[in-house]
Parts: C-alpha cells; structure tokens; sequence
C-alpha cells in the first residue's frame, strides 16, 4: 500500500522540488532560494511524498504573529487531490503553535485557480500590487487570512 507523508524539506529534495518549481511557475525559484529556506529561523518548509516520490512543498516565514507563505506547488500529476489541503492545514496547524494569527501571500491576478484555493481557506483579496511579476508582467493580488 503506497504510503503519503509530510515532513521536513531537506537539501536533497531540492532536485525534485526544481522539476516540480520550473515546471508550475515562469519565473521559478533558484535552487539557493530553497537551501536558504531550509536554512531560516522563522521559516517552515515541507514536502509531501507519495509512495516515496516528492509530489509537493511549502515554505513559510513567520515573525510575531505574522506569516507570509512564499511557495507552494503540487506535482502536476497530483493536483485537486488534496495535497494543497494537506500542506496548507500542517502549516496553519504549526503556524497557530508559534502564534501567528494572519496569513499573507502574493498571487498573480490571473491565477484564479489559487486564489480560489485560498480563498477555502477564508482569504480575501486585501489590495493589489502593480507589475509584481515578470514573465509576464502582471499585477499580484495580496491575500490575507486569519488562521
């Protein structure tokens, strides 16, 4: 029986993180972003693998009761099954430990996909940030969530 797990990212998960980065996003994170996210103080970054094969990730900041989630992306082979959900929920759960109480994250205007995913986590659109992205330009939305 294949086994679905949560646990900490490690430096040598970041081969499979880039395939799944360079292949979700145009302007994908560098392989030292990630390293460097493993590395912080007040940052929480996960993976979840199924049956031994990494299939997402998140990383999150944190500082006070603030958090901002940087990333997170799912295997195009295993979206809208419910690993987002699984992700989001371990970092609200260890977010609310550390005290935190709002959510905060950039999403690009036309990705209403995500922001609808968020948005079952009670985000709402707070304002908007002109030509936040590149490749192509286009505007971010900023979320907010209260956890």
């Amino acid at each position: 029986m294949a086994e679905f797990i949560i646990r900490e990212m490690q430096e040598s998960d970041i081969p499979a993180i880039m395939e799944i980065e360079r292949s979700s996003f145009t302007t994908p994170w560098s392989e030292i972003s990630f390293l460097n996210e493993i590395c912080k103080k007040y940052g929480i970054s996960k993976v979840s693998v199924f049956d031994g094969k990494l299939i997402g990730y998140s990383c999150v900041n944190y500082v006070l009761h603030e958090s901002h989630i940087l990333n997170l992306a799912v295997h195009q082979d295993f979206r809208k099954r419910g690993v987002g959900t699984i992700l989001m929920n371990e970092m609200i759960r260890e977010l609310k430990m550390k005290g935190c109480v709002f959510m905060y994250l950039e999403v690009r205007v036309s990705n209403t996909g995500a922001q609808a995913f968020y948005e079952r986590f009670g985000f709402t659109a707070e304002s908007r940030r002109k030509k936040y992205y590149a490749h192509p330009d286009e505007d971010a939305l900023l979320m907010m969530g209260r956890i």
